[in-house]
């Protein structure tokens, strides 16, 4: 009897846990869906300047990226699908990858964000100031999306790596991982946010 109650406060926390995160989930996706309607409103209004602004992306470290956080969301999938499986070691090989690439990801950013600041492409500067008033639009939304999909993409890779903590010290296993879809969950938006950016800066030359 005991075992059974313990069964359905589980399945309940479970439930639960898996209903706040679809929340959280669609307010992130409501929250990044104005700035993406932001973006659009202002790219109408100054759609040759964000072309112009856009020649200043590199393409190659973009799709490169894109790669990086495809890929991690794959072996993000495997390490849940191990895990249901009972496999210990390979759920955290998997997951091992998918931090490492998450870090990759942020790694090549913040080099791809220094180069623009050395070329003075950052708001406040004194080269973006002697553009117009379109090519400081772009850049200040270039830095502040994804600059917020880097803060996301930062506490994807801890949460992930507290997953990796509970999975090898047992509190994560094959009868227990609702947490570990919840981050997998988590780590997807963050891929799909990426998805939808990538497109808006880098591919619009």
């Amino acid at each position: 009897m005991n075992d059974m109650a313990a069964d359905v406060r589980e399945q309940a926390d479970t439930t639960g846990g898996k209903l706040g995160m679809w929340l959280f989930i669609f307010s992130e996706i409501m929250f990044f869906g104005m700035l993406f309607l932001l973006y659009a409103v202002y790219r109408t209004r100054h759609a040759a300047a964000f072309h112009a602004a856009a020649q200043n992306m590199d393409t190659a470290i973009g799709t490169l990226n894109t790669a990086i956080l495809l890929t991690s969301s794959l072996f993000m999938a495997l390490s849940v699908h191990a895990t249901q499986e009972g496999r210990k070691r390979l759920t955290e090989i998997f997951l091992s990858i998918t931090i490492v690439l998450g870090i990759s990801f942020l790694v090549i950013k913040s080099f791809e964000w220094l180069a623009h600041f050395h070329h003075g492409l950052y708001p406040g500067s004194v080269v973006l100031s002697r553009l117009g008033k379109g090519e400081i639009m772009f850049f200040g939304l270039y830095y502040v999306m994804t600059g917020l999909h880097g803060v996301h993409v930062f506490i994807g890779v801890a949460v992930l790596t507290i997953m990796l903590v509970l999975i090898h010290t047992g509190k994560i296993d094959k009868t227990k991982f609702a947490a570990l879809e919840n981050a997998g969950l988590y780590w997807h938006l963050v891929d799909i946010i990426w998805i939808f950016l990538f497109p808006l800066f880098y591919l619009i030359k």
